[in-house]
């Protein structure tokens, strides 16, 4: 596809935003400015989940990433992708975590099928 120049220019100059901004993952504390209460009883909680326990930390975090996957949190991305890095995770870990992600969203796709089947087999008789 070919654009004009006057097109060219205009995207240059007004840069597409997108509608999640990487810079409100900082943020993040600030939920607690409409309702601190709940907020604190939040954060207390995701402190104590991502300390070592029957799993450490860094395997904590490789779910996570998984996770953010699956939910498509662009914000969970950016801040597992960095935390499994400093928690000693390298590519190739962070990369099958979230295929086992894709894996069991698929499978739950998928056997979603065997209602369908149940429907048609009903609906059939």
């Amino acid at each position: 596809m070919q654009i004009d120049r006057d097109t060219a220019s205009a995207l240059k100059l007004n840069p597409m935003k997108t509608y999640y901004d990487p810079a409100d993952l900082k943020k993040f504390g600030n939920i607690s400015d409409f309702q601190p209460e709940l907020a604190k009883k939040f954060f207390d909680y995701y402190g104590e989940v991502f300390k070592d326990g029957a799993l450490t930390a860094r395997e904590k975090s490789l779910i996570a990433l998984a996770v953010a996957h699956t939910v498509q949190c662009p914000y969970c991305i950016d801040a597992y992708a960095s935390d499994c890095l400093e928690k000693g995770s390298n590519e190739e870990q962070m990369m099958e975590a979230i295929h086992v992600a894709a894996a069991i969203r698929g499978g739950a796709s998928l056997v979603h099928g065997v209602q369908m089947m149940n429907k048609v087999k009903e609906l059939s008789m």
